[in-house]
């Protein structure tokens, strides 16, 4: 066999080959119109399971329509006019007719004199004077008026001749030196310190005019002031003198 011969055995060997695979008739393998190749199935189940694209378009648009009602519908409830609007006009206010105040018939609680009643006549239109006391009050004594009355108690006049001498303890001021002595009895009679105890009256000079001051009168001052501590504890009231 030659080379010619060859090439052209196997040139009509292909076509043959692509006539058989061409004419599935011939073959056998004949396919209804309505059927589907099965090298093409696989393909048409992909396209079946894809997303629909018109579907999220439409959820994006109902989405978009029911926030645009929303938002609107807050617009116009925070943003919407009212027609009854009310507009100033420079009027005044009218005054109720009658008294602002009136005093009730049974306010309750205590009662003093001269509370409360100015004021509600002031209130009605009444008018009220002021008013001073008729006695002014006596101002109190300062401290240095204190301070000079103790003084002039301490310059007493020398104790009369005759008199205990020693430290006075002074238990009381008397206007007159009956009174003095007369009160002396008394005290001894209300505390028992003073029992068996001395005494003098010295006469001097106050603010009350001219006294007479009933001592008790101790040896030392140490004593004077032992029975002036005594006395006290019993509840009376003395002062040690110079």
């Amino acid at each position: 066999m030659n080379a010619g011969t060859g090439s052209e055995d196997k040139r009509s060997f292909a076509s043959e080959g692509l006539m058989n695979l061409g004419d599935p008739v011939r073959d056998g393998a004949a396919f209804a119109d309505d059927e589907s190749l099965p090298w093409l199935e696989a393909d048409e189940e992909e396209d079946g399971t894809g997303v629909d694209s018109s579907r999220i378009i439409g959820f994006a648009l109902a989405g978009f329509l029911i926030l645009a009602v929303i938002v609107g519908g807050l617009w116009w409830y925070f943003n919407a006019s009212d027609e009854t609007t009310l507009m100033p006009d420079g009027s005044t206010v009218a005054a109720p007719e009658g008294p602002y105040k009136t005093k009730p018939e049974d306010p309750g609680g205590m009662t003093y004199r001269g509370t409360g009643d100015t004021s509600f006549a002031v209130g009605e239109g009444q008018s009220r004077e002021g008013r001073v006391a008729e006695t002014p009050l006596e101002p109190e004594k300062s401290a240095q008026a204190a301070q000079a009355d103790t003084k002039r108690e301490a310059i007493a006049q020398p104790a009369e001749k005759g008199q205990s001498p020693g430290v006075g303890v002074q238990v009381g001021a008397y206007t007159s030196k009956e009174s003095a002595r007369q009160g002396w009895v008394e005290l001894t009679r209300r505390y028992s310190s003073l029992d068996g105890v001395k005494h003098r009256i010295v006469e001097g000079q106050a603010d009350i005019g001219h006294v007479f001051r009933l001592q008790a009168v101790a040896a030392t001052r140490a004593e004077a002031k032992a029975l002036c501590n005594a006395l006290k504890a019993q509840g009376g009231a003395c002062q040690v003198k110079r």
